[in-house]
């Protein structure tokens, strides 16, 4: 039935965009990054003496 192909498609589109938002969700929730809390931060200071 052609008629309910637009239908499917549009049920396609909102299955992978939930997806891609459930695994955006769980990268940004779930990973911890090293460098994530703001007490353990420490500045980096590089003096570079350039000689041209």
């Amino acid at each position: 039935m052609p008629q309910m192909s637009p239908l499917n498609w549009l049920i396609l589109f909102i299955f992978f965009s939930l997806i891609f938002i459930f695994i955006n969700m769980l990268n940004y929730f779930i990973l911890n990054y090293k460098y994530s809390k703001k007490n353990n931060l420490k500045k980096i200071n590089n003096k570079l003496n350039w000689k041209w």
